[in-house]
């Protein structure tokens, strides 16, 4: 659910929190999807192709782009997928906690990493957006402040799950419920 109750009430699709299923093993269960060396497949046609950490490096040299001519230090997104059909490429990144920590101060720099993606694929003019996969230890009224600074850069974020639609992906008919 992301801030405000907005999300995915009408699916039970979506995205389990890291540690349970990445989202290639997710996508791969779902009827329809099939996924083959990160190319994701709906109903036979290649809808996305996902990444994570390095090799998001893979794809952004395979489409011409030198990242260290842009930026600085890499960042190695927890998953990533670029999804063909809106030209966007999503940022996933999975933060748990079970204690205070240095998670906490790691949501503040999303605007920071999604501009510096941002800055990677405006070669390629492919759009990126940037979210958070958070567990449950977020809903704590203390990340308030937090949590609306993330909607306020234009980034996002869920607890425990994504659902497809946010990311553009198709919801197989028999997985919606009204």
């Amino acid at each position: 659910m992301i801030k405000g109750g907005k999300g995915g009430g009408n699916t039970r699709t979506g995205l389990v929190f890291e540690g349970k299923v990445d989202l290639s093993t997710f996508l791969s269960k779902q009827p329809g999807y099939k996924i083959n060396n990160g190319n994701v497949f709906y109903r036979g046609e290649k809808v996305a192709r996902i990444f994570k950490k390095h090799t998001f490096y893979e794809f952004i040299n395979e489409i011409g782009i030198d990242w260290k001519a842009i930026i600085s230090k890499k960042l190695l997104p927890d998953d990533s997928i670029y999804v063909i059909i809106n030209n966007t490429l999503f940022i996933i990144e999975c933060k748990h906690q079970q204690v205070a920590g240095s998670v906490d101060e790691k949501l503040q720099t999303c605007d920071f990493k999604k501009k510096q993606y941002q800055r990677l694929m405006a070669p390629a003019n492919i759009e990126v957006e940037y979210m958070y996969l958070l567990d449950n230890w977020f809903r704590d009224p203390k990340y308030k402040d937090v949590l609306d600074y993330i909607i306020s850069v234009g980034c996002q974020y869920y607890f425990e799950y994504i659902p497809l639609t946010k990311i553009g992906l198709p919801v197989p008919p028999e997985l919606i419920t009204d």
